[in-house]
């Protein structure tokens, strides 16, 4: 990646602390991307599914509090050979000052642990911030690729 993250110590200073995603940070998360321009919610993000992902992928999706308030989150799981990232979302006030960049760095490295080499992410073609603030991150789009949903 391109941008170097903000050290613990840098992250404290500002009063942020980052956390493994637990089951009680699930209303709290669903407030944040609910209010996130470019994240997209459906049923798969209700309740019993996000604890069903976390219960999956234990200690790699993380949370980032400033005092008591929930300012960041990234959904990160592996499925044994390819990493996945969902709702990456740093609130609005707390943008531009690197931690969207320390989730990304924590969940990789948290992932390189589990013996994962690549991770892939999905972001809106509309969403300009995002497409741009992965591009900053070193990620390639994959224009040989097309993405396919089914429903089971």
């Amino acid at each position: 990646m391109s941008a170097i993250p903000p050290t613990p110590s840098t992250l404290a200073a500002a009063g942020i602390r980052l956390a493994a995603f637990g089951p009680a940070d699930y209303d709290a998360a669903c407030a944040l991307w609910q209010r996130t321009p470019g994240v997209g919610l459906s049923s798969a993000d209700e309740r019993p599914a996000i604890l069903r992902y976390l219960e999956r992928n234990p200690g790699l999706s993380l949370t980032a509090w400033r005092d008591t308030d929930l300012v960041g989150t990234m959904l990160c799981g592996h499925d044994g050979r390819r990493g996945l990232i969902h709702h990456l979302a740093v609130d609005t006030r707390v943008r531009r000052q690197g931690l969207g960049q320390a989730l990304v760095q924590t969940g990789m490295a948290a992932l390189r642990a589990c013996g994962i080499e690549k991770c892939h992410l999905m972001v809106f073609a509309d969403n300009a911030e995002g497409r741009a603030f992965w591009q900053a991150s070193g990620a390639h789009e994959r224009a040989e690729l097309r993405l396919y949903s089914l429903a089971t």
